[in-house]
């Protein structure tokens, strides 16, 4: 078999890069995934989409992304299930609020409509939470989430009526170089002839960048969500609520409601089955901002993965000890809603274009360089 280009990884990142390629009439594109398509991070994402973000990089590559949610029914022809019910952030800290005042002036100066609001305003959006506490929020209208699953089939589905390859359950055993230069793929289902590898495998990327001799240091860490009951006279547009000091986030799912929140105590490992150790602090934390979440019964749940970075930022770019191989990983939460602006970048690298926003500072030689690039907007 031969490809012009192989995308490792069949979440929202690879078929996206798959998508925006085959797009750009880039013939013989082959996706490969070891398991089914959004199979891994992505089908266990909370599904939250902003633009709300600490670095300009970031806030770039949501608000872009949120344009292409929003014309993803009309341009891929499927329904994500799009709720543009804004994101809330509730801020109890003076830290907090200057950190996020600054925020809101890069957003506003960036076209991000978010702006700063009183405690009193945050509960007439957002009624389950007490105010108690609370210095102010930061809120942004065009925000919101959507169904995950659906963004990746759609982007999948695009990819193959443009002529891209899709295999599912076919595993990368290895990446043939010779000299600097790749060769080849070689996967469970035999020999892909290629010069260029995108390695978009989520927390599975290290692995992959070893193959190539390239270094992605990128952690998996695991991330519980619950599910609820159905919670009465639930506001339609409530939005996604995230008490930022505790992390504890939850937004309308279905009837009911989907919450999590971030676990100190949790180990980097891929482990995803499920345990209630975190919920003494999801308890404690729901007592605290949001008491009326803790007469819910939980229905449901899951874990995944998050893929997670010393600076919690992404990795985006193209190694420089190897001849075409470019990476899009490490996104530490934020990756699915930034799926399909990536795609957009990464397919200008592969072809030698300039993306609609450079991303060099994001590339992995940056901590080797001592150069870090925080972003502080992470739950």
């Amino acid at each position: 078999m031969q490809a012009q280009a192989v995308v490792i990884g069949g979440g929202v990142m690879g078929t996206s890069i798959a998508y925006h390629l085959a797009a750009a009439g880039v013939r013989d594109v082959v996706l490969v995934e070891r398991d089914e398509l959004a199979s891994g991070s992505t089908s266990k994402a909370a599904g939250g989409v902003r633009a709300q973000f600490s670095d300009e990089l970031n806030v770039h590559l949501g608000a872009r992304s949120l344009a292409a949610f929003g014309r993803f029914r009309e341009e891929i022809g499927y329904d994500i299930g799009l709720h543009r019910v804004g994101y809330l952030f509730l801020l109890s800290t003076p830290e907090d609020v200057a950190s996020f005042e600054a925020g809101v002036r890069l957003q506003n100066a960036l076209g991000v409509p978010s702006r700063l609001l009183t405690p009193k305003e945050a509960r007439k959006l957002s009624p389950l939470i007490r105010t108690e506490g609370l210095l102010a929020a930061a809120y942004s209208p065009d925000d919101g989430h959507c169904t995950p699953e659906a963004v990746v089939h759609g982007y999948a589905s695009a990819a193959r009526a443009l002529g891209a390859r899709v295999l599912r359950h076919t595993e990368v055993t290895g990446i043939e170089l010779h000299g600097d230069r790749i060769t080849a793929v070689s996967t469970t289902l035999g020999r892909i002839a290629t010069d260029t590898v995108i390695c978009a495998a989520g927390p599975w990327s290290r692995a992959v960048g070893r193959m190539a001799g390239v270094d992605l240091p990128v952690e998996p860490l695991r991330r519980q969500i619950a599910v609820t009951e159905p919670v009465p006279d639930l506001p339609p547009g409530l939005p996604m609520t995230i008490d930022f000091s505790t992390t504890l986030y939850f937004h309308r799912e279905g009837p009911g409601l989907l919450l999590g929140m971030s676990d100190p105590d949790e180990r980097p490992g891929f482990a995803t089955d499920t345990h209630d150790r975190w919920i003494p602090r999801l308890a404690a934390a729901m007592e605290q901002r949001a008491p009326a979440l803790l007469d819910l019964r939980r229905t449901g749940g899951w874990a995944g993965l998050y893929e997670v970075t010393p600076d919690h930022n992404a990795l985006i770019g193209e190694a420089t000890s190897v001849s075409r191989f470019l990476y899009a990983t490490g996104f530490s939460g934020h990756g699915f809603l930034q799926g399909p602006a990536v795609g957009e970048v990464v397919r200008d690298l592969v072809l030698g274009r300039v993306p609609f926003v450079d991303v060099s500072p994001l590339n992995a030689g940056r901590f080797a360089a001592d150069a870090p690039r925080p972003e502080a907007n992470c739950v």
